[in-house]
């Protein structure tokens, strides 16, 4: 019996100095190779996004830091269209894009699809009616909401180009109106706000172009209580003074019970 131990030890032994050892090489090739494949999720996959501004509360927050799919949205390739989950945009999907305002050019915006292509909607009330029926939004807020004919009679009540407007779409607007309702024209989107009251959206700048939307936003990764305004401090300074400010309080002021919470 000990001389068959000895035997199955003696093979052990031989089969672990049999493993090639990595070479610095094969480590480096390794390595490179964990990079670039983080680095294809980065670029084309996932991206990083926080939300500036108050207007999709309390769905999400200012402060709140999300990855957006990329790919669920993005024209099908040919090759990995039958390995990719692509699909066309839903409505009430959840949507970041480049703002369609020309004046806004470059700027990221989030909202949520209240139209696709062929949709006829107005509001009344504030209440939005879609195809004639009227929405059930259990996701809005409404604690900012004042009685505005404006924005919650709309199409009806004619604008005021009072600033808040685009220039293009106080041109444009009327001729997409039938009837009650603002019809939703090919290849375009109808987004709003949830937090209703403040949310400066498609009532105000128009139509998304389909080419324009980036992604669907799929949890929040990290949320920090963030000033309003804080996304007009651009300079130099004030962005360091904030950097200052999440390195002393990264513990306390972490919104912990929102970290990984999912976007809908």
């Amino acid at each position: 019996m000990a001389k068959k131990d000895d035997k199955l030890a003696k093979a052990a032994k031989n089969g672990a100095e049999e493993k090639p050892k990595e070479t610095t090489v094969e480590f480096l090739s390794s390595l490179a190779a964990v990079l670039v494949t983080g680095l294809f999720i980065i670029t084309f996959v996932v991206q990083a996004f926080e939300i500036p501004s108050s207007s999709m509360e309390n769905t999400l927050l200012i402060g709140d830091h999300v990855f957006v799919n990329r790919i669920q949205f993005a024209p099908k390739s040919s090759w990995l269209g039958p390995l990719l989950p692509y699909r066309d945009v839903h409505f009430r999907d959840i949507v970041v894009f480049l703002h369609p305002d020309p004046a806004q050019s470059g700027i990221y915006v989030v909202k949520r699809i209240i139209g696709v292509p062929g949709d006829r909607i107005h509001l009344r009330n504030g209440v939005v009616y879609r195809n004639g029926v009227a929405l059930n939004e259990p996701y809005i807020d409404h604690d900012a909401d004042t009685f505005d004919p404006y924005r919650n009679e709309f199409p009806s009540v004619p604008p005021t180009n009072d600033g808040n407007m685009s220039a293009n779409w106080f041109v444009d607007l009327p001729s997409y109106i039938q009837g009650d309702d603002l019809v939703v024209p090919p290849g375009h989107y109808f987004a709003m706000g949830d937090h209703r009251g403040v949310s400066l959206d498609s009532r105000y700048w128009g139509f998304i172009p389909k080419e324009n939307i980036i992604g669907r936003p799929m949890f929040i990764y990290w949320s920090f209580e963030t000033p309003g305004d804080q996304y007009r401090k651009t300079s130099w300074g004030e962005r360091i003074l904030f950097m200052g400010k999440v390195v002393l309080h990264f513990f306390d002021e972490t919104r912990w019970k929102r970290t990984l919470k999912g976007v809908r």
